[in-house]
């Protein structure tokens, strides 16, 4: 029992280094420097992880408990899908398209009318309100979380999951032929997937954190420092998915008659 409760602990903090991965944080760089806000970096990072989790959980089950096998064509052209939306992003961040589609279907920053109903009460009943300070603040956090929420805007919920779900696709397959050969039982190993993606969302979560301070901190101050970050987020996923479609195409041989694809 102690070793497969340690063979799930490994997984959570697995999940969590999986979340590093070069292509994982290029993606999550281009959608975060258009972020100024380190807490909707943190939504936008941990919606990232949910998707990526659903695509491993739901293919990475299919494989473990039906013994699919997955051919090096079918393997390599989900690794192609990942490139493809890198190259994608690359594009939509250096034409300005994902600035124009972030304006178009984000809300602006605005303060919830329960909130305003709130600050017009405390005025005339301070004196109550002080005698409830605990209660005021859980209330306050509540419209907080509201506000943050409010303003990451539908599109903004969107694109992550979608990303994510793409880039589950490429991981699905290796993370579920690993988890076979080391745990025979597969309701152990649907859990074990289960706890590798838990991780993988608490590992985006704070990258995503990570990557947005200095954007945070600058976005006033040195506007035009952020906008070419930006272009460099843009060009770097344009270039890293340019590189892992040659890799995958001719390398791996996608494009030949003779694929070659090992998991990883």
């Amino acid at each position: 029992m102690f070793s497969f409760a340690a063979i799930l602990v490994l997984g959570f903090f697995l999940g969590m280094r999986h979340a590093t991965d070069p292509d994982h944080v290029v993606a999550i760089t281009t959608i975060v420097t258009r972020q100024h806000g380190i807490a909707k970096a943190g939504v936008i990072g941990a919606l990232w992880g949910f998707g990526h989790t659903f695509t491993i959980f739901v293919v990475g089950t299919i494989i473990i408990l039906f013994q699919v096998t997955i051919s090096p064509r079918i393997g390599l052209s989900m690794e192609l899908a990942v490139a493809a939306m890198l190259i994608l992003l690359g594009v939509l961040n250096l034409t300005g398209t994902l600035r124009w589609l972030q304006e178009r279907f984000t809300p602006g920053p605005q303060v919830s009318s329960a909130a305003n109903v709130l600050n017009e009460r405390s005025a005339g009943t301070q004196s109550c309100l002080s005698a409830v300070p605990t209660k005021l603040e859980s209330v306050e956090a509540k419209f907080r979380l509201d506000r943050i929420l409010h303003t990451v805007g539908l599109y903004n919920v969107f694109r992550p999951l979608a990303i994510g779900i793409v880039h589950g696709l490429a991981g699905s397959a290796a993370v579920a032929l690993l988890v076979m050969t080391t745990i025979r039982d597969p309701w152990w190993a649907i859990t074990y997937l289960f706890l590798f993606g838990i991780g993988t969302i608490a590992g985006m979560m704070i990258i995503t954190a990570v990557i947005a301070i200095p954007f945070a901190f600058t976005v006033r101050r040195f506007s035009g420092w952020n906008r070419g970050m930006a272009v460099a987020s843009g060009l770097l996923s344009l270039g890293f998915g340019l590189f892992l479609s040659y890799q995958i195409g001719f390398v791996d041989g996608l494009f030949s008659s003779h694929p070659q694809w090992t998991p990883r």
